[in-house]
């Protein structure tokens, strides 16, 4: 199995993108992706989410880590089938492969900002070697609408191609012109001057690369903002949760041998 036959066997052709999309994503490190699900499809994902968030409670998220003001769901394909469609998405997945070339889950967390909670520090998913070394592309699949009023992620289009934001003591080895130097943030939590927010109808996706400066903002209106965070990086690099260290039997009889590939996962009797 290779990846090529594993999408071909996942989705096929379906999803892939256009010339300009792809122009968009290379350029301005993101891309949306109009109607992937349906308002039937993200009422199911919203119900699920609720249901998950009201068992998990506090701890939800503890896989990965809570977040004080955003109730938050991981490790979400052992816990549930509800989300199994957003695994066989091929406009998702021919834009992950896309950024990434060779590539596998990441992580799959779910988070809903509460009013007056959910504003982030501009950030990067991973770190970068060199100006294009991508590591992370992270699918944002919101089950709400969403806009200025209840959180919308703030992305700095073309921030990818500068020194990922990984870190408070990130060092930055790339060389820069005065002009991209004075575009590091000094203040992360403030507004950056060249941001954007990314507004969606629930259904709609953006991927991201991992490498753009973005982060979520304050939800002002109480209005629920639950969205799926699914992410993938390059095969030879670490999982966000090694899936399969946490793979139940339930969800090892929904895949078949091109979901394990993208899972990176192999059945639970071969690995006694």
């Amino acid at each position: 199995m290779d990846v090529f036959s594993a999408l071909d066997q996942i989705c096929g052709p379906d999803g892939a993108l256009s010339e300009e999309q792809k122009r968009h994503f290379d350029e301005q490190g993101y891309v949306i992706l109009p109607n992937v699900f349906s308002p039937e499809q993200c009422r199911v994902f919203a119900e699920e989410f609720d249901r998950l968030s009201a068992i998990e409670g506090a701890e939800g998220g503890k896989e990965v880590h809570t977040e004080a003001g955003a109730p938050r769901v991981s490790n979400v394909f052992n816990k549930t089938d509800v989300f199994d469609v957003c695994l066989r998405s091929g406009s998702i997945l021919h834009a992950a492969h896309h950024l990434l070339g060779d590539m596998k889950l990441h992580g799959a967390n779910m988070r809903n900002p509460l009013k007056g909670q959910g504003h982030q520090n501009l950030h990067s998913d991973a770190p970068k070697a060199s100006q294009k070394d991508w590591r992370v592309a992270n699918a944002l699949i919101p089950f709400d609408d969403m806009d200025r009023t209840n959180g919308a992620t703030r992305v700095v289009p073309g921030s990818h191609l500068l020194p990922a934001l990984t870190g408070p003591d990130a060092v930055v080895t790339m060389e820069l012109t005065e002009a991209e130097q004075s575009l590091l943030p000094e203040d992360r939590v403030a507004r950056h001057p060249r941001q954007i927010e990314v507004e969606l109808r629930a259904g709609d996706v953006v991927v991201i690369n991992g490498a753009l400066w973005h982060g979520g903002t304050r939800n002002e209106s109480g209005r629920n903002r639950r969205m799926l965070h699914l992410s993938f990086t390059r095969r030879e690099l670490p999982q966000q949760l090694v899936q399969q260290d946490y793979l139940t039997p339930s969800f090892e009889k929904r895949l078949t041998p091109a979901l394990h590939y993208l899972l990176d996962t192999h059945p639970i009797d071969a690995a006694a």
